[in-house]
């Protein structure tokens, strides 16, 4: 039997919304009207289809939306006929389809926030909150332009982060998969030799021909070993202690966890700043932006934040115990609350910390590019030379 959501007028003129299920719109209508509603909008629920999307929707397509909703709605636009011609022009057919299912809510009587609430895959929880506070304050169109701009910033801040990341990774995956086919057939070739030839081999030939006949051997045990300790780790990281003890690991690995520290300083602190800014209720702000840390150490610093606010103390003290912010960063915050200009000191210390991200980013990787080349130099080299001593023996033996 199909779902369908309604709006309907009471007696007294008060609209109310909501859901059916029943045969079919006639019998929606019959219902209501026994209740003494005047119907004004019985549609169909629309599929939900955002557990399908994920990774169907680039944060620069959920950003070119946002600020063509915001120009349009600016303009003078009525909210369904912006979404309209937005539906009609958006490429990508994911995002198209949420937006149709957001414009047929809308038209059934519902918020813009309460539409794109259903869609947490597309619109996150910051993203519904700030919209709720710019339709509650009658300012959509700027807190829209504000959003836009924060998904921006922070596309970019965790671009740089992968983008830091990624440059070890690769080259660690270079250096084991030129490791793993030179022992897996360049080094038999050259045992295949020696051993014809008779030759006594010096220790380092003896040591790869080792771990060449090991991996040979035990091929199938290495690679169930290596997935039963991704699952392992995997499995130790979703629980609570697990995910703690990680994020902790991490903040406190040398040059990288100072990375990741000023990153989270910066997105913990635009974050808040534009819920703030927004109108967004700060204690609201503060679980929101907990959420949002990607660091269960940052996320127990910021909700004991938002315990001490609501207990009547200040938000300072909390992240100062904490260990993770700065204490220029906590002294900051301190003179915001101080001052009652918190949002505006948020986005200093926001900009300042990307600013830090990028010199972090640079010498991150002026670092890590001489040491992974000196790594790969010996691994790979020594590989080479261990395998040729022999044939110096051979050569002289020959003259």
């Amino acid at each position: 039997m199909p779902t369908f959501t309604y709006s309907a007028k009471t007696i007294s003129g008060e609209l109310r919304t909501g859901e059916i299920t029943l045969p079919d719109r006639d019998a929606v209508v019959g219902h209501l009207r026994r209740q003494r509603l005047v119907p004004v909008a019985v549609r169909p629920k629309p599929r939900d289809i955002s557990l399908k999307l994920g990774t169907g929707v680039r944060t620069r397509e959920i950003v070119v939306f946002t600020r063509q909703l915001a120009t349009m709605i600016d303009a003078g636009l009525p909210l369904a006929q912006t979404l309209s011609i937005l539906a009609e022009q958006t490429e990508n057919r994911h995002l198209r389809e949420v937006i149709r299912q957001v414009l047929s809510d809308i038209e059934a009587g519902q918020t813009l926030a309460e539409s794109m609430g259903r869609h947490p895959r597309i619109f996150s929880e910051l993203y519904v909150n700030m919209v709720a506070a710019g339709e509650a304050g009658g300012i959509l169109d700027t807190i829209l332009l504000r959003l836009a701009s924060f998904l921006e910033k922070n596309d970019a801040l965790i671009r740089k982060i992968k983008g830091a990341m990624t440059y070890p990774a690769v080259m660690l995956l270079v250096v084991a998969v030129a490791v793993s086919v030179l022992l897996w057939q360049v080094v038999p070739v050259f045992a295949t030799i020696f051993s014809d030839a008779g030759l006594a081999l010096p220790a380092p030939t003896l040591f790869v021909m080792g771990v060449s006949d090991f991996l040979q051997s035990y091929i199938l045990w290495l690679v169930l070993t290596v997935v039963a300790g991704i699952f392992l780790f995997r499995s130790y990281y979703r629980t609570e202690s697990g995910r703690l003890e990680v994020d902790r690991a991490l903040l406190r690995m040398p040059v990288l966890g100072g990375l990741l520290r000023k990153a989270a300083v910066a997105r913990f602190t635009r974050t808040l700043g534009t819920l703030v800014t927004s109108g967004v209720a700060i204690l609201e702000g503060l679980e929101i932006t907990a959420r949002t840390a990607g660091n269960r150490v940052i996320h127990d610093a910021v909700m004991r934040s938002r315990a001490s606010i609501a207990g009547g103390a200040t938000i300072a003290q909390p992240l100062r115990e904490s260990g993770v912010f700065p204490p220029m960063v906590v002294q900051m915050i301190n003179v915001g609350e101080e001052t009652g200009g918190l949002d505006a000191m948020l986005s200093k210390i926001a900009d300042f910390h990307d600013d830090e991200v990028d010199a972090a980013v640079s010498a991150l990787t002026s670092i890590l590019e001489p040491v992974m080349i000196v790594i790969m130099g010996i691994v790979i080299g020594g590989m080479v030379v261990a395998m040729y001593l022999p044939m110096f023996d051979m050569i002289q033996a020959v003259g």
